[in-house]
């Protein structure tokens, strides 16, 4: 995540090197400017440059005979991977160590667009809603400290409230005030409790799906991770509160954010559209979404109870496990075949 731009793109090319000894065919060069990093990203003499030719100059390196056909978002592939399977998936959102959203929009409906419209009338918005923020956001002083210790303050404020590159982190913050003004875990703070990103998402998940009587797995977490030997069954569930909080407060505003474009679409009520009411299919990708159970359990209940019993009826959502890669796969592939008939 560190480093210089020639390790990083021969990294990527390294692995593509190992994954396709024997089948893909690439005809053309996309193109994508890179303008900032984000989740920690901070790779030298990359930004402002064209990733495709990066990447391209990394793959010749290697030795490999292929080139870039499609540079694609991975949630705008979560939604085509969705879409594939589905025709009714009119919303990508990828839950994991970041977050944004995708979704069909009617093309008459986006007025910052000048060119030509799409024969189907429709076109996808990639919202990158990651970059949100607004005053109404519920910000603590844990969000802002967290903000303001970051690779890219006052960026990707959504984001960092609700995915699982910060989840960790904002316990970890939590949990230090507690052991310095209420003596969490007695009279001394366990000095690793003081080091940035040591309890991970992954270990906030583990302790908050603990169901034994005595929170086994709370303590034992808190011991190998903090140096904390012995810890009350009373401490061990202000732990688990506090995992509470975090979590059901990144799924809840998740879930407002796909009501918010169900809203734009007018999918939010039955009975719209001519007194049809529409099936909609939301497809998710990404590990928070996918393990963290009482996350992804909340976000749906709360979808249920924004949009109300009826409307909620139509409102699908499905585990895309993977389909950024396989939409980006589709999306490659359709693409190729495009240029194929073109050319002939």
């Amino acid at each position: 995540m560190v480093g210089g731009s020639d390790e990083l793109f021969d990294f990527i090319a390294s692995a593509l090197a190992k994954f396709v000894a024997s089948e893909v065919r690439q005809t053309c060069i996309a193109a994508g400017t890179l303008i900032k990093w984000t989740k920690g990203f901070n790779i030298e003499g990359t930004v402002g440059e064209d990733v495709v030719a990066e990447l391209t100059r990394a793959i010749e390196r290697q030795g490999l005979d292929m080139r870039v056909s499609a540079l694609v978002n991975d949630t705008i592939g979560t939604l085509a991977g969705g879409r594939y399977y589905d025709n009714d998936v009119i919303v990508g959102v990828i839950l994991g160590t970041g977050t944004n959203a995708a979704y069909v929009e009617r093309a008459h409906a986006i007025p910052k667009w000048h060119g030509l419209l799409a024969k189907s009338g429709e076109m996808v918005i990639n919202m990158e809603w990651g970059n949100f923020r607004s005053s109404h956001l519920p910000m603590t002083d844990y969000d802002r400290a967290l903000d303001a210790e970051s690779l890219n303050p006052g960026e990707q404020i959504f984001e960092k409230l609700i995915s699982g590159m910060y989840l960790g982190e904002i316990l970890r913050k939590v949990v230090l005030r507690l052991a310095n003004e209420a003596a969490l875990f007695g009279d001394s703070v366990p000095p690793k409790l003081e080091t940035p990103f040591i309890l991970r998402t992954p270990v906030m998940s583990a302790m908050h799906h603990d169901n034994s009587p005595d929170l086994k797995i709370v303590g034992t977490k808190l011991k190998e991770l903090l140096g904390i030997p012995n810890t009350s069954l009373k401490t061990r569930k202000v732990v688990v509160q506090a995992c509470d909080i975090i979590a059901k407060r990144g799924a809840r505003l998740a879930a407002a954010g796909i009501v918010g474009i169900l809203k734009k679409i007018g999918r939010d009520a039955a009975g719209k559209d001519g007194g049809d009411t529409l099936r909609t299919v939301v497809a998710i990708d990404g590990g928070l979404y996918e393990h963290y159970n009482i996350f992804s359990e909340c976000l749906r209940s709360t979808l249920k109870e924004m949009l109300g019993e009826e409307a909620s009826a139509s409102v699908v959502i499905k585990l895309a496990n993977d389909g950024s890669s396989i939409g980006a796969a589709l999306l490659a592939a359709s693409h190729s075949q495009y240029l194929d008939v073109e050319e002939s």
